[in-house]
């Protein structure tokens, strides 16, 4: 071990005892990777209780927390935050932050499709948008969604549906700052894109 890990291992293991002892929980607050790994030694990890992760895009009011280590329960919960002037407040209907209001009256919702997921227990309506901009050569920007799982979607697309997206530049985009990891919301990607080419 490095002495910084060593430094790191001590002060966690001394702030643990004081915790068992007096009773007083402590809160340790830590920065990630741009890998989404917990910056320094892994050391810390061990040692604590819990690891809580606060996710969201940087100009929203939204946060998501979620736990990847939990002693004393699961870790397949998501608490959905909006930050206000009294501090986080739990979001009592968190599919309405993912679901954009911009053009509900509207009656061709073009480029826009909603999924339906699965985030640990919980369901979440989320939104998609995507945008098919044509006579430029074939570039794909994607947020929210695996570029590779993209690019299959938009290759089906291509070879099954017959969509001429060679030519386009497409954007994808999750609305909320939530990751599109399961293929639940593969249909809507698809459909998205497909009604935003035929407008």
């Amino acid at each position: 071990m490095s002495a910084a890990t060593d430094i790191v291992k001590e002060c966690t293991s001394a702030l643990l005892r004081f915790a068992k002892e007096s009773n007083i929980p402590i809160l340790l607050a830590g920065h990630v990777t741009k890998s989404g790994d917990i910056a320094g030694p892994r050391v810390l990890e061990h040692i604590v209780d819990a690891v809580l992760y606060m996710e969201g895009e940087k100009c929203s009011s939204y946060r998501l927390l979620r736990a990847v280590k939990n002693r004393f329960g699961s870790i397949d919960e998501l608490g959905v935050f909006e930050m206000s002037q009294l501090g986080l407040q739990v979001v009592s209907n968190p599919s309405q932050m993912f679901l954009s209001e911009q053009h509900s009256d509207s009656d061709v919702l073009a480029g826009l499709a909603v999924a339906v997921i699965m985030d640990g227990t919980r369901t979440f309506l989320t939104e998609i948008q995507a945008l098919c901009v044509s006579g430029y050569r074939f570039s794909r920007h994607v947020n929210g969604i695996k570029a590779s799982r993209a690019d299959m979607i938009i290759a089906v697309l291509i070879e099954q549906a017959g969509l001429e997206l060679r030519e386009n530049a497409l954007f994808l985009n999750v609305v909320g700052g939530v990751a599109l990891k399961e293929t639940s919301g593969d249909l809507a990607v698809a459909a998205a894109i497909c009604s935003r080419h035929v407008f």
